[in-house]
């Protein structure tokens, strides 16, 4: 499995960014996914994530509101579409396939991860 995140970038407090992440194989729409963060000198958090059919779906309190996780099967697609971007969103976003079908919050349990992309919020 390869996954590819797109669509970080540089934008104002307040605004909006949405984050792809494409997989390749043809097992993608049986696993959990999820997305995760990590800011210069801080752990690795889990942000979203949302299980294999989309009937499950986990939020960080710190996004909760805010961030919206959705997935395409037939497209092999994970989205993260981020509204009211606060500084401290900053991060490295990652993607990441979890290891079962629903959702996981521990990073043990993800075992392939995208490049990351970089998302940058000023203040």
């Amino acid at each position: 499995v390869q996954l590819q995140a797109s669509g970080g970038g540089l934008v104002q407090a307040g605004g909006s960014l949405r984050l792809s992440c494409a997989a390749s194989g043809r097992t993608f729409s049986s696993y959990a996914m999820g997305w995760f963060r990590q800011a210069p000198g801080k752990e690795r958090e889990l942000v979203a994530a949302i299980s294999w059919n989309g009937g499950t779906i986990y939020y960080a309190d710190s996004v909760k509101g805010r961030f919206t996780i959705s997935r395409d099967n037939a497209k092999n697609t994970v989205y993260l579409q981020m509204n009211s971007l606060k500084p401290e969103d900053t991060a490295v976003y990652y993607c990441a396939k979890d290891r079962d079908y629903e959702v996981s919050t521990r990073v043990l349990e993800y075992d392939y991860w995208g490049q990351g992309t970089q998302v940058t919020v000023s203040s």
